[in-house]
């Protein structure tokens, strides 16, 4: 999973995003944005559905050895990707979603709720999903 850059960091992001995008969507959800970007960061993928305005935190992590053979409950645990959504990631999260508020305007009416979801991806080296943690309401 190396990119043309060079960069399996970079791959593996980009993997992970289209999984949660197709998790996302399969539970309902429109994504009607991926990787925003500004100055302050990043947000991964903004979703909607008749309730809701989600912004979304993904993490995605490779397993080795025994974690790779198959889903465990709680594998993701707290060293899992999920650990990497702490309180300074939490608030760039909401600082880049009220500027993507201010940026974005968007026809019809708005969902009444804002919602921050973190979705947390365990893959096998073959790029397959071991495991995958959708945190709604995250933070």
């Amino acid at each position: 999973m190396v990119t043309a850059s060079g960069d399996p960091r970079r791959s593996l992001g980009r993997l992970g995003e289209r999984l949660a995008s197709e998790h996302l969507e399969a539970r309902g959800l429109v994504v009607i944005d991926r990787n925003f970007r500004t100055r302050l960061g990043e947000i991964d993928l903004v979703a909607r559905d008749k309730r809701f305005l989600v912004f979304c935190e993904v993490k995605t992590r490779l397993v080795r050895g025994e974690r790779a053979t198959g889903p465990r409950p709680g594998a993701l645990g707290p060293l899992g990707p999920l650990a990497a959504v702490g309180p300074r990631k939490r608030r760039q999260v909401r600082t880049m979603a009220r500027a993507w508020l201010t940026a974005t305007s968007r026809e019809g009416p708005a969902p009444p709720e804002i919602r921050f979801d973190a979705i947390g991806i365990c893959l096998d080296q073959e790029g397959r999903i071991v495991e995958l943690e959708h945190v709604e309401g995250a933070f």
